[in-house]
């Protein structure tokens, strides 16, 4: 069910019947938006009890802000986070994937939440080194992702081999390379270098369970844009364990197997209760 915060798009898919379960909020990734948690895990949260909200930030999905995408900073998606917020009725925990995980620690940055979940995130430390191993392994991806940056349209091989690294239909694929959009540069370049987060900061603005953030860190074991050695630096920069899913890619809530990656963020969800 679509809703409007004034011009932010707001895809929610709420529990049959109230629970005392918190919210979710999923932020996605570059080139992208609310859509591609609607297609398996808005649902299923829903499912098992969680009223579960994805947000399209500005310049995305059916966002205002296209017509100036590339003057959107990462600054401007945490504020589109913070909006979001106000328009729900209890504060949620944050999920966000690829460049959504960097908005989600920009914008611990300055605000507090219960728990927050990085899937196959840009690291605190950015992604020029991810950036590099792409172009250095990769050029043809690396070259559609430019083009999608441009406004024109990847591959379907390129957009296989940046998302899935498993089975996915051609036409799963064309639908998927339909729903993709430019992205700013602007962004861009703020989780390269010039934008990074305050991870003391971030610390500080999040409960701590068994003497560690509440804080969960994924990756995947063949994403090739942010590989796991990214989780894992992640992982070892807030003090938690990164838990890499085997036979997966970075579209870890499109792949074949999302109901692995689902149950298991419920199993730390659940633990997440019990441990407050």
């Amino acid at each position: 069910m679509p809703r409007a915060s004034t011009d932010l798009e707001i895809v929610s898919r709420l529990p049959a019947q109230p629970t005392s379960k918190p919210p979710l909020l999923f932020i996605h990734g570059a080139f992208c938006g609310a859509w591609c948690w609607d297609e398996h895990f808005l649902p299923f949260f829903a499912a098992a009890g969680y009223a579960s909200h994805a947000l399209s930030l500005s310049g995305h999905g059916h966002s205002a802000g296209h017509d100036h995408l590339d003057s959107l900073s990462i600054a401007d998606y945490v504020e589109d986070v913070r909006r979001a917020i106000k328009t729900l009725p209890e504060a949620p925990l944050l999920i966000g994937h690829s460049m959504g995980g960097f908005v989600v620690q920009k914008y611990l940055e300055r605000y507090s939440a219960a728990g927050a979940v990085l899937m196959c995130s840009v690291p605190p430390q950015g992604m020029l080194m991810s950036a590099f191993s792409v172009m250095l392994n990769r050029p043809r991806l690396l070259s559609d992702l430019n083009t999608l940056m441009a406004g024109g349209r990847a591959s379907l091989d390129n957009l296989r081999e940046a998302l899935f690294a498993q089975e996915v239909s051609t036409d799963d694929l064309m639908r998927f390379l339909r729903l993709s959009q430019p992205e700013s540069h602007r962004a861009i370049w703020d989780m390269m270098l010039f934008s990074l987060p305050d991870t003391r900061r971030i610390r500080d603005h999040l409960p701590t369970r068994r003497g560690a953030p509440a804080l969960h860190v994924i990756g995947a074991e063949f994403d090739h844009l942010m590989p796991t050695s990214a989780a894992e630096m992640t992982a070892r920069t807030y003090g938690v364990e990164a838990h890499v899913f085997p036979g997966m890619g970075h579209g870890l809530m499109l792949e074949r197997d999302w109901r692995e990656v689902a149950v298991h963020l419920v199993a730390w969800l659940e633990q997440l209760e019990e441990d407050a």
